[in-house]
């Protein structure tokens, strides 16, 4: 495990909050978790402190009303929500109340809001003087506009490395003595498992190493893949993150060659070999430029090299729901990416997502608050998540987002030179299942002047169609391909304008992704610096 974490026995961050404003006299606490269990633990943990140790714990839900820790009811009548907030403003002694998915009642449509909104008013001053606490625990933030100057917003974090090799080395004693079972940990291999746990809460880990157990007899390293399968399934149930699952490499990407130099002197970077020798976290990277030209396609691939997790960050689907939903969703997934961390956070088209950030947006300043949530997290966050934006239309980018700071670097993606269109159209070539020697590259990069990656990608298929026309025996030759080179209209053309502009605003600005043409480009091709991607295929596994 990694220096400077909280020793086994230590208080979590979210325990040491909660004793500091349980002693301070904080009356009303709401703690954002879904995981109900793990938050009463870990408080009941806190009430056995000596300043804490007068208040006993108390929990609360519509189905049982008032309970003590082991489900025995303290009045059965607290069932009823309206009747619940009077019982323990008049409750004798000194306790912490855990109210459980009581935002239901908080919310402006439920009959009962206006009764329980102005109950709650009522207890902050008597709280503060009876050494009483109460904790409104909740997956989601439902806070009314009345309560928000007497409610103080508790985050419980995922559970980090420590918490989760506990919890693997008692799913190891449970499992031991069982002939069925097989264990093979090696040294180092708990703490890749560990990793692999990453990103999950405490109930969804236990339940993705029953399953690793279950499906292959084994506790192994190998499996780690099975895990990871497991946290893709539950990152996509959040809505606004997809685990983004690609076999592309720098490989697949034809030219950038300075864009690719910067990221491979950032892939080790993560490690605590650099915290040694004095380096951050790399923060992030924004690419614009010219659409096709391999911006997304960077993204992808840089996943794969650096052998970390991509979350596609949808920003669209954050702008939904209720009043104050909007800023909820984008909480929840900026944890979620810091649980999995480290990892990279894709955020595609960033412009679109941000359209209202600029205040030209009616949504009564939703797009405003959001983005100002964003942009304080990706200058304070100290988890490893290494965020890369695109953009095609930099005039929609609000300047906050553009500054040092925010991001490790911006790079400017042009279109592809005479040498790299030779690239691209050598590693199309190859990608369908052709010989691109046997082809005059060269001779169709100086015919391409303009065209963007994604152009010819298009020209390479187009080719392919017209030959299959002629005959399923018919070679792909490249005269097919001169045809379709002549039929493409590229976007620099019909939308000259436009990109002519995007190129002049970024010359000077931003750092370029590519180096000055150096080669001849009557060079008959460029040969592939590194072999196209290959898909790797996940072995079954079956059941014993």
């Amino acid at each position: 495990m990694t220096g400077g974490q909280e020793q086994p026995g230590a208080l979590t961050a979210f325990q040491r909050a909660l004793r500091t404003y349980a002693r301070a006299g904080y009356p009303i606490l709401y703690l954002v978790t879904a995981e109900e269990d793990r938050a009463v633990e870990l408080m009941s943990e806190v009430l056995r402190e000596p300043e804490l140790a007068q208040r006993q714990p108390y929990v609360w839900s519509v189905s049982r009303g008032l309970c003590t820790l082991d489900f025995k009811p303290v009045d059965k009548k607290t069932a009823d929500p309206k009747q619940i907030l009077p019982a323990l403003l008049a409750f004798p002694k000194p306790a912490l109340f855990v109210l459980q998915d009581f935002h239901f009642f908080l919310d402006e449509r439920s009959p009962a809001a206006p009764l329980v909104i102005r109950q709650l008013r009522d207890l902050v001053p008597a709280f503060k003087a009876a050494r009483k606490t109460l904790v409104l625990v909740s997956s989601v933030l439902k806070l009314p506009p009345e309560l928000e100057k007497d409610v103080t917003v508790v985050d419980l974090d995922l559970p980090r490395e420590e918490e989760l090799l506990r919890l693997l080395e008692e799913t190891l004693e449970q499992v031991q003595g069982n002939p069925k079972v097989d264990v093979r940990l090696g040294p180092g291999d708990r703490e890749l498992i560990v990793k692999g746990l990453l990103g999950l809460t405490r109930s969804e880990a236990e339940n993705a190493l029953a399953k690793v157990i279950v499906e292959t007899s084994r506790i192994d390293p190998d499996d780690v893949d099975l895990l990871l399968a497991e946290k893709e399934q539950i990152i996509r149930k959040s809505g606004t993150l997809e685990f983004y699952s690609t076999p592309e490499r720098f490989g697949s990407i034809g030219g950038l060659d300075l864009l690719k130099q910067w990221l491979r002197q950032r892939g080790s970077a993560f490690s605590e070999a650099a915290r040694a020798f004095g380096l951050p976290n790399p923060r992030g990277l924004l690419l614009v430029g010219v659409p096709g030209c391999g911006k997304s396609l960077s993204a992808k691939a840089v996943a794969a090299e650096w052998r970390m997790p991509l979350l596609r960050f949808d920003l669209g689907k954050v702008f939904q729901g209720y009043v104050g939903q909007s800023e909820e969703n984008m909480r929840r997934a900026l944890k979620m990416a810091e649980g999995v961390a480290p990892c990279l956070l894709w955020i595609d088209e960033i412009e679109k997502g941000l359209a209202g950030a600029r205040g030209e947006s009616s949504d009564s300043g939703t797009s405003q608050r959001v983005f100002g949530s964003l942009l304080t997290w990706m200058e304070e966050k100290s988890a490893p998540v290494f965020v890369i934006a695109t953009a095609n239309d930099i005039s929609a980018l609000p300047p906050e987002l553009m500054r040092k700071g925010r991001f490790d670097e911006i790079f400017f993606i042009d279109l592809p030179n005479a040498r790299e269109r030779s690239q691209i159209l050598a590693i199309h070539l190859t990608k369908h299942h052709r010989d691109y020697s046997e082809f005059d590259v060269a001779e169709h990069a100086r015919n391409t002047e303009g065209f963007s990656g994604a152009e010819l990608e298009s020209v390479v298929i187009a080719a392919l169609y017209e030959a299959f026309a002629e005959g399923e025996q018919t070679q792909l030759e490249d005269r097919h391909l001169a045809q379709a080179i002549s039929q493409t209209v590229p976007q620099s053309r019909s939308l000259k304008e436009a990109i002519d502009q995007l190129r002049l605003l970024a010359r000077g600005r931003w750092r370029p992704a590519s180096g000055e043409e150096t080669v001849d480009e009557a060079q008959p091709e460029a040969p592939l610096a590194e072999p196209p991607p290959v898909a790797v295929k996940r072995r079954r596994i079956f059941e014993v």
